[in-house]
């Protein structure tokens, strides 16, 4: 027990996998094999006492046919010194070995009634021999003049045959420490890629972020877990760049508004006399303008990089797009078409600021009109269409106008104050609803811009 508490600590002590499953191997091994042990060496001294009763049945057989024959005499024949007794039901010994003769009868009771024989064991007798005995008892007759034939041997040892104990407590420490072996060579050499991975991790820092780790020769559990890594390792590289490359737009996005606030503040304060403060407090007005819309966008973008799992409920899209419409004027003219109620499951504030971002940004682009199409695509899916009647966008840069601070040529001449971040937010905002945005050609073949939202009812 003390061992074993020992054994354990030391495991517990020790955090290395290859330790815990050698020991562990080793122990149950130890139990194992211990177990096997014990349980052959029972059935070996089961064997042996087996065959030590059909002897003494042998030669209790013998006695009872010399009886028969009329050849039994007082002192029975014994080559190889048995233990041998002929009793009457008196108790009285009628014929002996000469190793038994002179002693009193063996106090073993004589087979039940209806049976013709008995064996056992029988200890704290004075025989010659040893202190315990196998016993079996044979009837001959019946009634008074039964008589009963005891032979007698001593019983085996704990061990009765001690070369094949010998082995088996040999082999206790020798398949236990087999096992152990095995055990560490096979677990040193399942976690060797484990090793080179960890290596290869501790080495791998933010400005090295192209490194990966090794994959293992086989594909496993580690190679499984190797790809994992290495993916892991893509989204932190390109997360890493997309970091780096947001904080120099946003740098630069900034400093205009900054510089042009500078601009106003210096020129007011050089030449005060000459200043239309009416018109030097507007133009600060309009840079301050600017700047909270970059912050402000800056702000939703950090939201839903950090928690997308905003509160969600259920929203009428008809509704939130008349809401969204009729909440201040634009200089194209929007209208909504819808046979009824589309609802989905999503956040109220974050698909309204969808929904004013793609009108906007239609506005912005739009010749006279933009149309907002609300429907149901599917038992599982909503649509919403923001239609412009613009000069469309080319295929190339259909894509480009959903990255991060991204103005394309036209856009700035028709609303330099935009931000760049508007349609980028939408695309987040959709994806966090496990839904999709996409731009493509306007179905009627006029030109403009068609951007379609897709969302899970």
């Amino acid at each position: 027990m003390q061992l074993s508490r020992w054994i354990w600590r030391a495991v517990l002590r020790n955090p290395e996998i290859r330790v815990r499953m050698t020991v562990t191997a080793v122990l149950f091994m130890l139990f194992l094999s211990t177990a096997l042990c014990v349980a052959v060496l029972v059935q070996a001294r089961r064997q042996v006492a087996n065959d030590v009763i059909q002897e003494l049945s042998r030669d209790g057989r013998s006695v009872m046919n010399a009886y028969h024959a009329g050849q039994l005499d007082q002192e029975i024949d014994a080559p190889n010194d048995e233990l041998e007794q002929v009793v009457d039901r008196r108790g009285r010994v009628i014929a002996a070995t000469p190793r038994m003769q002179g002693r009193p009868a063996v106090p073993f009771p004589p087979p039940r009634r209806g049976a013709d024989h008995r064996e056992g064991r029988i200890c704290g007798i004075d025989l010659p021999g040893g202190d315990c005995f196998l016993v079996v008892v044979n009837q001959i007759g019946l009634g008074q003049s039964a008589l009963f034939v005891y032979t007698l041997a001593p019983a085996p040892g704990l061990f009765p045959r001690p070369l094949i104990a010998t082995l088996l407590m040999l082999s206790i420490p020798f398949f236990s420490g087999f096992v152990g072996y095995g055990t560490w060579r096979a677990a040193t050499r399942t976690l060797r890629p484990v090793a080179m991975i960890r290596r290869e991790l501790d080495e791998i820092t933010a400005t090295d972020l192209e490194r990966r780790v090794p994959y293992p020769p086989r594909r496993d559990e580690v190679g499984l877990l190797a790809e994992s890594i290495n993916a892991t390792l893509d989204r932190l590289e390109q997360a890493v760049a997309r970091q780096r490359g947001f904080v120099t737009d946003v740098s630069h996005e900034l400093r205009s508004p900054l510089a042009a606030l500078r601009m106003e503040l210096e020129l007011a304060l050089s030449a005060p006399e000459e200043t239309d403060m009416a018109e030097t407090l507007q133009a600060i007005l309009a840079n301050t303008d600017r700047l909270a819309a970059v912050v402000d966008d800056l702000l939703a973008l950090a939201r839903l990089e950090a928690d997308r799992n905003f509160q969600r409920e259920t929203v009428d899209l008809t509704e939130l797009t008349d809401q969204e419409v009729l909440s201040r004027p634009r200089r194209a003219q929007v209208t909504v078409l819808s046979e009824g109620a589309v609802t989905v499951q999503g956040g109220r504030s974050e698909l309204a600021r969808l929904l004013t971002n793609l009108i906007d940004n239609a506005v912005r682009h739009a010749s006279r009109e933009v149309t907002v199409i609300l429907r149901p695509e599917s038992p599982t899916t909503a649509v919403v269409e923001v239609i412009d009647d613009g000069t469309g966008i080319a295929p190339e840069d259909r894509e480009r106008v959903f990255e991060r601070f991204t103005r394309l040529a036209e856009g700035q001449h028709r609303d330099a104050g935009g931000t760049g971040l508007g349609l980028a937010i939408s695309r987040d905002i959709a994806e966090a609803h496990r839904g999709s945005l996409i731009l493509t050609d306007r179905v009627d073949g006029v030109p403009g811009a068609r951007f379609v939202l897709r969302l899970p009812r």
